[in-house]
């Protein structure tokens, strides 16, 4: 793996890669390859945030997945824009 990444949410192009995968996974191997570890880092305080705003409880399979999906909304909004 590469020392840095062409970072899709912040554009750099020689940003700091993460050192490991974030979680395990395709979304795991897809954030190391695209996203830069400042805009991890990025995610991980408003992570924090989300799951408090939305009151999210980890018992429930639901959350878990709300969450990966402003997950992808942070960090993948700039990677396409016809995405939506």
């Amino acid at each position: 793996m590469s020392d840095t990444v062409h970072c899709v949410r912040c554009g750099l192009e020689d940003a700091p890669a993460l050192p490991r995968r974030p979680m395990p996974g395709a979304l795991g191997a897809e954030i190391q390859q695209k996203i830069c570890t400042t805009c991890w880092e990025d995610w991980q305080k408003a992570e924090i945030m989300v799951i408090n705003e939305l009151r999210l409880n980890f018992m429930d399979p639901a959350s878990h997945e709300a969450l990966n999906g402003k997950m992808r909304e942070f960090l993948f909004q700039f990677d396409d824009p016809g995405k939506s």
